[in-house]
């Protein structure tokens, strides 16, 4: 847009003259939009125009002297005072022969007043003509241009109003647009910067602001314009561009309008923020509630959120699986596994490590398994970096997630032994399903008949044999909220019944393996009247002679017994020593360091936690039906010798 000293300065056949203030830069640079003509005669006849046009130059033409005294310059002052309530910008007289200085004290005090800039002219009517259109046609290409801008600032909205980059793309487009450094702060910190310069910069400018140091001089030449972001969510938030020159009022509008967008954006930016973590903490706390088996609690906190995910009439059962990434690094993760799982499954910061995180995917009924989550959940890590492994569980029931969890957790430790820091126990099919059903089911009724025909101790021994079997004794004693002395009474007291010792690996791996068949990963009955006395029962080493269950032994062990070292010799002796590993040593004349070892690479192969008594139990069936290792006594088999 044409400025008032464009038309002074820059076009000589105006001979058009700033008298008053006399050059002041300011009122050189005040942008005019338009010409409004008023003759002189009409003004002191009629007493004024009426209204006039915003930011116009009002031409006062027909002066009969250069001299304006009295009644014109009365009608003058009432110009002066009605074109500063239109908002008009300059005041010119058009006369013949300008005196140095045509008008009076009176009127050069209502000027300063109203901040209008009075001017004189010699120039003819018709050059003015042609100034009138030169005006008409800037204000075009100053409306195209305004309009250009705002298409261009509405480009830069984003699409998602939480977009953490959206402030400063626009903070980039500003300073690009107006060839300016542009800043964006809330004290003590910036938002955006359009670069390293604009914060050393602008700074001082905020700070001043901010301690109410209003009017400041810019360091050297920067003009800085400071704007509010209305609305935000902190009300000190400010909008700050710096440049050489002055902004124009067009550039100024664009700003505010960058302001308000930007302050948009930030308001958007922290109700989604509030809006996503509430809901992750909604979502953290189902979780928790499934872990816990509150199930139907955890199925009412999710129909909000996520519905149709976990349907009773769809999902009874789920999957773990367990991120492990560095430290300081997990809310990428999360916000990366949230954008593969897409609502398939849940995600959920590990509440009890800041450096793992949780998906559980509802396992729906079907003939075969969907592995596509757990195959783009692989790409995963492989993307997040050397830092990142993942372990997953097999399917159990919502009820049982808890269980699910300590065998993610174990694939997990298994998973830093793996190339692709990956291993999941789906990768090999579960034992207690590829054994004869109704045979195994048989046999473990007969083993766990003792313990059903007491119904003083059946309740309690039923609850606690898993934990206190698969747990040194002070870890089940915690797990379960039992005295440990409580908890020795109840393991001796199922021996009894039993007549095995249950401190014998042999005979834990049979007993937990028994519960588990009977079961099948949920609550047994209260004990019948009567089980099975009649019929025989096979043997333990019958049900591992399935086809199915001697190829998944294979499977497991394929690639330890392909490793150099002696790592199925150095299990079968830990083994025998009922996990002991200093004797095992001494049996192999090796040291322990070697045993350990040995061990720990073992854990790699099979993807499965030896400290753990269900990775015990499947390395000691799969050396049994691959290497013929005798199982050890058995707890109830001694009268089933010969079925």
């Amino acid at each position: 847009m044409t400025t008032l000293g464009a038309l002074a300065v820059d076009r000589d056949d105006l001979e058009l003259r700033l008298v008053w203030p006399q050059w002041s830069a300011a009122h050189l640079d005040t942008e005019i939009a338009e010409l409004a003509t008023v003759p002189m005669e009409r003004l002191t006849r009629q007493g004024g125009p009426g209204a006039l046009p915003s930011g116009a130059l009002v031409l006062l033409t027909g002066a009969t002297s250069s001299k304006l005294r009295g009644r014109t310059a009365c009608a003058m002052e009432s110009l002066l005072r009605g074109m500063a309530q239109d908002g008009c910008r300059a005041l010119a007289v058009q006369t013949t022969s300008p005196a140095p200085q045509p008008f009076p004290q009176t009127l050069r005090d209502v000027a300063d007043e109203t901040g209008i800039a009075l001017l004189v002219t010699t120039a003819s009517a018709q050059r003015w003509q042609h100034a009138r259109s030169h005006l008409q046609q800037c204000r075009l290409a100053a409306s195209e241009e305004s309009a250009a801008r705002l298409n261009a600032l509405v480009a830069q909205l984003p699409s998602r109003l939480a977009d953490p980059r959206a402030m400063q793309r626009m903070v980039d487009w500003l300073a690009q647009t107006l060839d300016a450094q542009v800043l964006v702060s809330r004290p003590p910190r910036a938002l955006a910067a359009s670069s390293d310069t604009a914060v050393q910069h602008l700074s001082w400018a905020v700070i001043r602001q901010s301690i109410g140091g209003q009017g400041v001089p810019a360091p050297g030449d920067l003009h800085v314009q400071l704007v509010p972001l209305a609305p935000t969510v902190a009300g000190n938030a400010v909008l700050a561009v710096g440049r050489p020159t002055a902004l124009g009022e067009s550039d100024m509008r664009l700003v505010r309008h960058t302001a308000k967008a930007v302050g948009l954006v930030d308001q958007a930016g922290h109700e989604f923020r509030a809006r996503n973590d509430a809901a992750r903490a909604a979502l953290a706390a189902a979780v928790e509630l499934l872990l816990a088996a509150e199930v139907d609690k955890a199925r009412r906190v999710l129909a909000a959120l996520v519905p149709g995910l976990l349907d009773s009439d769809d999902s009874d059962a789920a999957r773990i699986y367990v991120v492990e990434t560095a430290r300081g690094h997990r809310q990428d993760a999360v916000d990366q596994c949230e954008s593969v799982v897409d609502r398939r499954a849940l995600v959920a910061a590990d509440p009890y490590s800041e450096s793992r995180l949780l998906v559980v995917q509802p396992v729906r009924p079907g003939p075969a398994p969907d592995d596509r989550l757990v195959r783009e959940l692989t790409r995963l890590v492989g993307a997040l970096g050397p830092n990142t492994r993942m372990g997953g569980s097999g399917a159990y029931p919502l009820g049982k997630l808890g269980d699910a969890l300590r065998e993610a957790l174990t694939a997990l430790r298994c998973a830093r032994h793996r190339p692709d820091s990956v291993a999941l126990s789906v990768q090999h099919a579960d034992l207690v399903s590829l054994l004869p059903q109704n045979e195994a089911h048989a046999w473990a009724l007969h083993l766990l008949r003792p313990l059903l025909h007491d119904r003083a101790h059946w309740p309690t021994l039923r609850d606690t044999l898993p934990t206190a079997l698969a747990h040194p004794c002070t870890v089940a004693a915690r797990r379960l909220a039992l005295h440990r002395n409580t908890l020795a009474r109840r393991v001796t007291k199922a021996g009894e019944l039993l007549s095995a010792d249950l401190s014998q690996v042999s005979n834990k791996v049979a007993v937990t393996l028994a519960l588990e068949i009977a079961t099948q990963r949920g609550a047994l009955p209260d004990p019948p009247a009567a089980v099975g006395d009649a019929a025989p029962a096979p043997s333990l080493e019958r049900l591992l002679c399935a086809p199915e269950v001697r190829a998944w032994g294979r499977t497991l062990l394929g690639a330890a017994r392909a490793d150099r070292r002696r790592l199925i010799t150095t299990a079968t002796a830990w083994l025998a020593c009922n996990l002991h590993v200093e004797p095992a040593a001494r049996a192999l004349g090796v040291s322990h360091v070697t045993v350990r070892s040995h061990l720990r690479t073992l854990e790699g192969h099979l993807a499965r936690d030896l400290t753990s008594l269900s990775g015990v139990r499947d390395l000691s069936f799969s050396l049994h039906v691959v290497t013929g290792r005798p199982l050890g006594t058995v707890v109830g088999e001694e009268a089933q010798a010969g079925v």
